[in-house]
């Protein structure tokens, strides 16, 4: 991937549909987008980062043994997904400090902002993982599937559907 060439567009927190609203140079918008984000990735990162520390610990547990085939591979999904989240989600940070001063905000904000998204939808499918393993050990293998897929609809409206039904509207109310 080459960063050098990122456009910010409309789909990236980079731009602003109501850019006129706001009396701020490019610099000021992009310093502003980039201080957003960080503040969205501080409140995931510690979830995410949470999460992947007890899913790490889980096959040193005695009953981590009784899970079946089936289980220790959504469980091996689900550590999947929430490495990957973290990496994702981490990664912009990273990624300033090899990019600070370097004139290269415009760049940093557009990659960061397609890191955040793929590593929320994969954080998205751990936490639906984590409720089939868990609901699986507790109630059994049809409350475990109910409990993934009505986790997975939740956080498809509540993370996407509701989001992108406003995301046109200028006084969306909540």
């Amino acid at each position: 991937m080459r960063w050098d060439n990122a456009v910010v567009t409309s789909e990236h927190p980079g731009t602003d549909e109501g850019r006129g609203e706001r009396d701020e140079t490019e610099a000021e918008r992009l310093d502003r987008n980039w201080s957003s984000l960080l503040q969205e990735l501080r409140v995931a990162q510690t979830g995410v980062q949470l999460l992947t520390g007890f899913l790490l610990i889980l096959p040193f547990q005695p009953r981590f043994a009784d899970l079946d085939v089936v289980m220790r591979i959504v469980y091996l999904v689900t550590v999947g997904c929430s490495l990957g989240a973290t990496v994702l989600l981490v990664a912009p940070v990273s990624m300033h400090r090899v990019l600070f001063r370097r004139h290269r905000l415009e760049t940093l904000v557009a990659v960061s902002h397609r890191y955040a998204e793929v590593g929320i939808m994969l954080l998205g499918i751990a936490l639906s993982g984590v409720a089939v393993v868990i609901f699986d050990s507790v109630v059994g293998r049809t409350g475990a599937w109910i409990a993934g897929g009505c986790t997975l609809v939740a956080l498809i409206v509540f993370w996407y559907a509701l989001p992108l039904r406003d995301r046109d509207l200028r006084n969306a109310t909540y």
